[in-house]
C-alpha cells in the first residue's frame, strides 16, 4: 500500500499551522491536485473535537475523482486525523500533528497511506499522487509564510 510520511519544522507557532491546515475550505487555493473542496456536515463531539465531513475534488489532466472523508480536528492535541468514506479508494488515511519547539516554530508531520480500489486508476494516478503528497508540506509551509508572514 502507498504511503508517505515527513516531518518539517516550520517557523510559526503550532497554533497557527493547525488552524491553516484545518481551514479546509481554502484548500482548492494552494494544496496540489485539489480543484474544490465542500463540507458537508460540520459537527462539535462532546469532549470538543470538531467533527467534519468533507468531499474534495481531485484532478490532474483529464482525470477527475471525488472522494469524501470525515475530518477529526483535535485542537487540544494539536492532531487532524482524515479517514476516507466514500470514493475511488479502498482505503484512505492521513495524519497531521503539530508539535511545538517554540513559541514560533513547530515540528509539522504529516503521514498518509492510500489505495486505490481500481487498479487502472492505480496505475495512473499513483505516481501523480506520490508526488502530489511529496509536494504537501512545501506547500501548506508556503501558505504558512503568506497568511502569518515569514518569520
Amino acid at each position: 500500500m502507498p504511503q508517505f510520511e515527513t516531518t518539517r519544522r516550520v517557523k510559526h507557532s503550532a497554533e497557527n499551522m493547525f488552524d491553516l491546515v484545518a481551514d479546509v475550505n481554502s484548500y482548492p487555493g494552494f494544496v496540489p491536485l485539489c480543484r474544490s473542496l465542500t463540507v458537508r456536515r460540520r459537527d462539535t463531539l462532546p469532549d470538543g473535537r470538531e467533527v467534519l465531513v468533507a468531499e474534495m475534488t481531485v484532478a490532474y489532466k483529464l482525470i477527475r475523482e471525488s472522494f469524501t472523508s470525515r475530518v477529526v480536528l483535535d485542537k487540544a492535541n494539536n492532531v487532524i486525523d482524515v479517514s476516507y468514506l466514500d470514493g475511488p479508494f479502498k482505503e484512505m488515511h492521513n495524519r497531521w500533528s503539530f508539535k511545538p519547539v517554540s513559541e514560533s516554530e513547530t515540528d509539522v508531520h504529516f503521514a498518509i497511506r492510500y489505495e486505490f480500489k481500481n487498479r487502472m486508476l492505480a496505475t495512473m494516478m499513483g505516481s501523480i499522487f506520490d508526488h502530489a503528497f511529496r509536494r504537501f508540506a512545501t506547500a501548506f509551509e508556503a501558505r504558512a509564510d503568506e497568511v502569518y508572514g515569514y518569520a
